[in-house]
């Protein structure tokens, strides 16, 4: 009898909370996957790959809970009940002790037979192979689930449940109810049951699992939506099988190192203009503000418009200084000199913006465009077609709409978004042609052309007023630093010499939703509670 797993193929973690030092990863949807399982299936021999799978997840699972003795493995009638099959024999031949219920016939009352049930022509010959070797390695099959478990295993469904339309069946719904509701650490196989691999949309009854072990490939659904929140911590193993298929998107890693060189000044890193802060709102602007300042930019300015959507010297409402952020320079929107800067436009906006954006938009300023101005443009036919000729201008500009606003500019509904937040983003940077920030957990940056790319940063902690203003604040930093060092580019698509003033804002985009959510992640739990003015206080570049 073995007593320690022997090792495969090696593992990646990656954290749902903490400090996040994974590179960039490749993300594949569950079409990429079945095509990468297929040609793999097809080099191995057969079930080699179940059996790879298997130990994967009986590895893992006492490496997560090495003292536990019973395990409940809960397993689907499919390949990803193969794999909790095939993982209950090792634990068993490393002196566990293992409760397979198995959904395999229709009845969902698995035997410990010497074959498989004559009605059950569904299972597939990988998973039936797995069932027999559990058997004759003397793992104990149920019915119901065990009364008392150390440790859970959710092999119910996994990518083939992704074009299931059928309802949960009365068994499988007590099963994930009984995993959700045991105080006992739960691993689930590839994905949890419930989930999308594809858009993080989890249906009404879905397992919240402790760890997730992603087998072959990385999956978008793993991470944006509700992803986070069922699958725990991510491990990844490829079972030792090597692609060259293309990714449907991309997990966001920590962008390079903002070395700053020595010879150096403050026009280096480019101008930012802060424009909103109507009365009742000034704080949003002055947030974005703060946080722009204290993540690099060079020079920060505020205009602060009236309720008649004015920013002009006579603004009653402007201040001349900032008593706690004296580097703030606070000037008439008709003062400044837009083309050398980059402007963050809507914080605390509300309803009167129409003329300062009209403008703005036919300036040649870089843009960030938050909150009301994106609820402007979702109004106005003349501001939709300000936004579109920017790009044919080789203008930078970013959207950072929250689901709501997303919503408003593509003309749905947020449950709609939501339910697919990779194809709304990307959506919304084709419309718009433009790079787009989907803010929400596991905030999606997309532009057209690029693979889309979302960040495992950031943390419940950011759900509190303000702290999207400093994200608008953050993006528009980063959009001066890129653009300074690459001010004649554009993002018209007639050339591909255009494409990388396309990189600039995406990668700005990019750097600034991490940075965003790190500071988050860095948050002590036993400090202060988070604010939007403390959060932009901690940035660090």
């Amino acid at each position: 009898m073995l007593t320690q797993p022997p090792r495969s193929s090696p593992l990646l973690v990656l954290p749902q909370s903490g400090r996040f030092g994974a590179a960039r990863q490749a993300l594949f949807n569950s079409s990429a996957t079945r095509l990468i399982e297929q040609s793999a299936k097809a080099s191995l021999p057969a079930h080699a790959l179940m059996q790879r799978a298997g130990l994967a997840t009986a590895r893992l699972a006492m490496a997560l809970a090495p003292h536990a003795q019973t395990i409940w493995l809960a397993c689907g009638p499919g390949n990803n009940g193969g794999d909790g099959l095939e993982a209950a024999l090792h634990l068993k031949q490393w002196g566990k002790t293992p409760v397979v219920t198995w959904l395999g016939d229709t009845a969902s009352v698995p035997a410990n037979a010497s074959s498989l049930p004559a009605d059950v022509d569904r299972v597939p010959a990988d998973a039936a192979r797995s069932r027999q070797r559990a058997i004759d390695a003397g793992v104990e099959f149920a019915t119901e689930p065990p009364a008392n478990f150390d440790f859970g295993v959710d092999a119910i469904f996994g990518l083939g449940a992704q074009q299931r339309a059928a309802p949960i069946a009365p068994r499988m719904a007590q099963w994930i109810d009984c995993l959700n509701q045991s105080a006992s650490r739960v691993l689930a196989v590839d994905l949890p049951t419930g989930l999308s691999a594809d858009t993080g949309a989890a249906a009404q009854q879905a397992v919240r699992a402790f760890a997730t072990l992603s087998l072959l490939t990385l999956k978008p659904g793993l991470f944006t939506a509700s992803g986070r929140d069922q699958c725990g911590d991510i491990w990844l193993d490829t079972l030792n099988i090597a692609t060259a298929a293309e990714p449907c998107a991309w997990l966001l890693g920590p962008p390079r190192a903002n070395l700053r060189d020595h010879a150096s000044h403050k026009g280096s890193f480019g101008d930012v203009a802060v424009v909103g802060g109507a009365p009742g709102m000034t704080g949003a602007a002055l947030l974005a503000a703060q946080a722009a300042l204290h993540f690099g930019a060079g020079r920060v300015f505020v205009s602060l418009i009236d309720g008649n959507g004015k920013g002009d010297a006579d603004d009653t409402a402007a201040l001349s200084v900032h008593p706690l952020q004296p580097e703030l320079m606070f000037r008439a929107l008709n003062t400044l000199h837009l083309k050398s800067m980059t402007v963050v436009f809507g914080c605390g906006g509300g309803n009167a913006l129409h003329g300062p954006l009209t403008h703005i938009l036919q300036s040649d300023a870089h843009a960030v465009i938050d909150a009301d101005g994106l609820n402007a443009i979702a109004e106005s036919a003349e501001l939709q077609s300000g936004l579109l000729d920017r790009a044919t201008r080789g203008l930078h500009t970013i959207l950072t709409p929250h689901p709501l606003e997303a919503a408003r500019l593509l003309k749905t509904t947020t449950a709609a978004v939501q339910h697919d937040r990779v194809h709304a983003a990307q959506t919304l940077a084709d419309q718009w042609r433009c790079t787009v920030a989907l803010k929400g957990s596991g905030t999606v940056v997309a532009a057209p052309g690029m693979a889309p790319t979302i960040n495992p940063t950031g943390n419940a902690k950011l759900a509190t007023a303000g702290t999207g203003d400093v994200l608008a604040g953050i993006v528009g930093a980063c959009l001066a630093r890129y653009a300074r060092l690459n001010p004649n580019g554009g993002l018209a698509f007639a050339n591909a010499a255009n494409q990388a003033a396309y990189n600039a804002a995406y990668e700005a985009a990019c750097e600034a939703v991490f940075a965003h959510g790190q500071t988050a992640d860095d948050w002590p739990d036993d400090g202060p509670t988070l604010t939007a003015s403390g959060l932009a206080d901690r940035l660090k570049i």
